[in-house]
């Protein structure tokens, strides 16, 4: 299975069908399952001070991006990423 990898930029539909393009900020993995952060590029092109809204995506089997499902499952995700994110900014 081929990895995703940061820098990528691929498109995803949202509730009314409309595609985004979204860039990949950081990719973990954890038991086994690769989960990617994501952000809208053209939020990415206007940044300010402000923070960007993440995505967390699990990738599956497949290597196809599905939505995290649990409350769990996310809670677990946030945190691992918060973790690599706050050493990304200090360095």
């Amino acid at each position: 299975m081929e990895k995703i990898e940061v820098g990528e930029i691929f498109s995803i539909s949202d509730d009314v069908n409309e595609d985004h393009d979204v860039e990949v900020i950081a990719t973990l993995e954890l038991e086994g399952t690769q989960y990617i952060a994501v952000s809208f590029v053209e939020d990415l092109e206007e940044v300010t001070d402000e923070e960007i809204d993440l995505f967390f995506l699990k990738v599956d089997d497949e290597g196809d991006i599905a939505p995290i499902e649990s409350d769990e499952e996310f809670e677990k995700v946030s945190s691992a990423f918060d973790e690599i994110l706050d050493e990304q900014m200090e360095h």
